[in-house]
């Protein structure tokens, strides 16, 4: 009989899932997942302190109402070890199951790198509901009454990221510093001004930066006069700082090594045609692990990744339209990225990656700057990307319309 595996209970999983069952109410579907399976938007995490939300209030569905829903057998705390693509079956905590097509949606890892220091392994990363109860246990322990101006945060870096988690914690009343290598913040994604603007409306807040800076060790400092253990910070500039909790948000990196493992083309995430399919026949692959041809790139001919919420959504439609039999192309529409940092809003198109170009401020008819509005254009003058600052942001669709393909 016919049969329908996925691996990963994230957005992706659970999003294939739905829309696959919108074609085809029959087809069994088994769902592998090393977590608990409940569905909770991963972005809510990024700002859940400001709302004063507790973990278990994150959950929007838990996970036996969408197994039952979705008609789907849900394997919660089961890993996969191994794919075996020309036996079409996989090794599992569980035992060894088949599968007619494969779905992967393994997501990213935090990028992580040694650190010294005895307090090095407090440090926490934050890519899930699970890690976010660590993080909310350290910073109000449920023994201790609360006082968030009492608590300090280091985060280490400055993307986005770092910079949601920074403006989510200061608005929440911690004491928050920002640690990163760069120059300044947000620059992968944002012009020279607009990032200076957003670090002035952070610091507003109370958020500290260190630029320029990188954390040397990590170690445990003297109890505070509520018996708690606070960490010291040393950092290359030789600055010394006692924190409650240490968070890095130096980016993610595609889980790759389950389809590395069984031989699919890997570069930096599993690479998958337009349709979705990986180097091997019935597995397939989306969300924050896949890197789509659909998403072209001049730096791959195999495309790019595309870790936010709104390529998931266009590729799952896709996925489930070929899983059940109706051959259809990944197109990403325009996804301009939504910044959640309420000091300053900010709205992101970003760019082809690898094409050529720079950022300016717009301009408006009469040619004068239009403030809170840069364009990127490419070496042909064309508008190929935007950013929105503060009220501007309500400019998204007028915007998106002047953009070339």
């Amino acid at each position: 009989m016919k049969s329908l595996m996925i691996v990963g209970a994230g957005l992706a999983g659970w999003t294939t899932a739905r829309e696959f069952r919108r074609l085809d109410s029959s087809t069994p579907i088994t769902l592998v997942t090393a977590d608990s399976g409940d569905f909770y938007a991963k972005p809510s995490l990024s700002n859940a302190f400001a709302q004063g939300k507790l973990p278990a209030q994150l959950v929007s569905t838990p996970a036996a109402k969408m197994a039952e829903t979705l008609k789907v057998t849900l394997l919660p705390r089961t890993r996969v070890t191994a794919i075996h693509p020309s036996a079409r079956t996989v090794d599992t905590s569980a035992g060894v199951m088949a599968y007619s097509n494969l779905v992967l949606a393994t997501g990213a890892q935090p990028i992580t790198f040694p650190m010294s220091g005895n307090a090095a392994h407090r440090v926490l990363s934050v890519n899930s509901l699970e890690d976010f109860v660590q993080l909310h246990a350290q910073l109000q322990p449920s023994d201790i009454p609360s006082d968030n101006r009492r608590r300090h945060v280091l985060i280490m870096g400055a993307g986005l990221i770092g910079c949601e988690f920074a403006n989510d914690m200061a608005q929440a009343g911690y004491r928050v510093s920002v640690v990163d290598p760069g120059a300044r913040v947000l620059a992968a994604l944002l012009p020279d001004s607009a990032s200076a603007a957003l670090q002035v409306a952070l610091e507003r807040l109370g958020v500290r930066f260190y630029l320029g800076n990188t954390v040397r060790s990590v170690d445990f400092a003297a109890l505070d006069p509520d018996g708690q253990q606070p960490m010291e910070v040393s950092l290359a500039g030789g600055e010394r700082i006692v924190v409650t909790c240490v968070l890095s948000a130096i980016g993610l990196r595609p889980d790759v090594s389950l389809a590395k493992a069984a031989g699919l083309l890997v570069e930096r995430g599993i690479t998958v045609d337009w349709r979705l399919q990986t180097s091997a026949q019935h597995i397939y692959a989306l969300g924050d692990g896949a890197q789509y041809a659909s998403a072209t790139s001049k730096l791959s001919a195999h495309g790019a990744t595309l870790p936010y919420v709104m390529p998931i959504m266009a590729a799952a439609r896709a996925l489930a339209a070929n899983l059940t039999g109706t051959a259809t192309q990944l197109v990403f529409p325009l996804m301009p990225v939504s910044v959640k940092t309420p000091a300053l809003p900010l709205v992101v198109a970003a760019p082809q990656a690898g094409l050529e170009g720079s950022w300016a401020l717009a301009k408006t008819e009469t040619g004068d700057d239009e403030a809170d509005i840069w364009h990127w254009t490419d070496a042909a003058g064309r508008t190929r990307g935007f950013v929105l600052a503060g009220a501007q942001t309500a400019q998204r669709q007028q915007q998106s319309k002047q953009l070339t393909p």
